[in-house]
């Protein structure tokens, strides 16, 4: 049974940090690629962050300098630092894992950020 399974959201204050958890389970986790994605509402769920196999990253723009996506293969888990929040960061946000063939969703975080 494959499962990825989000934690680590919640209120915080602009300026404050989260950090998210995705935790994997039921596949060969270090073969794949991993990301964050987050929708917020009335928008279309957007790529965060990524993080290949090899350990290579990428970020939208909007969260460059904030936010470091990284991984430990030896727990089968990828992360989501996420420092100088704003509130336009609040969403839900989702585990992704990738290969060339396949893809698998969590089932979301809500991170809110407000005073």
């Amino acid at each position: 049974q494959v499962q990825l399974v989000e934690s680590g959201g919640g209120l915080v204050q602009p300026g404050g940090s989260l950090r998210l958890s995705c935790a994997a389970s039921g596949f060969t986790f270090r073969f794949y690629a991993m990301a964050w994605y987050r929708q917020a509402p009335g928008k279309q769920r957007e790529l965060v962050a990524g993080i290949s196999s090899e350990g290579s990253t990428n970020y939208a723009d909007s969260v460059k300098g904030r936010f470091t996506i990284s991984r430990d293969n030896a727990k089968n888990t990828v992360y989501l630092q996420m420092n100088s929040l704003k509130p336009d960061d609040t969403a839900i946000y989702y585990c992704h894992a990738r290969r060339i063939v396949g893809a698998y969703w969590g089932q979301g975080t809500q991170v809110t950020v407000s005073s």
